[in-house]
């Protein structure tokens, strides 16, 4: 995809009619420009410019993004790779660790349609309701759907879910991650620690072991 774009630019500049396309901006395309035969964008992202943050996903540098959209039945079709580095903590020993981020992705643009009615409208803007639904080739009934109003495209906001959905839910450094201990905390990836012969009790232990103290004190 970045090569593609890459060769898409030098052709655009070198031919004037088609240089509009390649100063599109990467995150609000102008619909106007896109059409049946598409437009490839791309560019490097910062977290910021993805409304990213440590508690979404943080990541370190820029994420290289590639884009291809296009007009089909009055829809935009939107289809690119993104890639970067995602910084993750371990869920088992709670250290930071690098993880490389590469996954594709396949969305659609429809137009929403703004209610003139008052009943259910909030600031302005209403979901698209629509007795015929629009025909869509049924290779592309799968795509996530999103809305558009206005001349351009926000693609900031799919991006940004698109990368949280690609996180993993349980980041782990290394598959054969040994974790902490369960009493002192210790890295056990480091190496054992001095109570790793100690046998670990229960969730229930404690509760347990206050019972049968009480119980000695009610005999006593």
């Amino acid at each position: 995809m970045t090569g593609e774009c890459s060769a898409n630019r030098s052709m655009w500049e070198l031919d004037g009619s088609l240089s509009l396309g390649i100063m599109t901006d990467l995150l609000t395309p102008k619909i106007a420009n896109i059409t049946a035969d598409g437009v490839s964008l791309c560019g490097d992202l910062t977290a910021e410019e993805l409304g990213l943050d440590d508690t979404h996903v943080a990541l370190r540098g820029t994420a290289a993004v590639g884009l291809d959209l296009r007009i089909a039945d009055r829809m935009i079709c939107v289809t690119g790779v993104v890639e970067g580095t995602a910084i993750r903590q371990c869920v088992r020993c709670l250290k930071n660790f690098d993880e490389p981020v590469a996954f594709s992705l396949r969305v659609a643009y429809e137009r929403e349609i703004k209610s003139t009615g008052l009943t259910g409208k909030r600031d302005g803007v209403q979901k698209k309701k629509s007795a015929t639904p629009p025909v869509v080739e049924e290779e592309e009934q799968n795509d996530d759907l999103y809305y558009f109003t206005g001349d351009h495209l926000d693609l900031a906001l799919m991006l940004r879910e698109q990368v949280i959905l690609a996180s993993p839910m349980y980041p782990l450094c290394a598959p054969d991650c040994l974790g902490l201990c369960a009493r002192c905390g210790h890295d056990l990836n480091e190496g054992p620690c001095p109570c790793g012969d100690v046998p670990v009790g229960g969730p229930f232990d404690v509760l347990r072991t206050m019972k049968e103290k009480l119980r000695d004190a009610g005999r006593r």
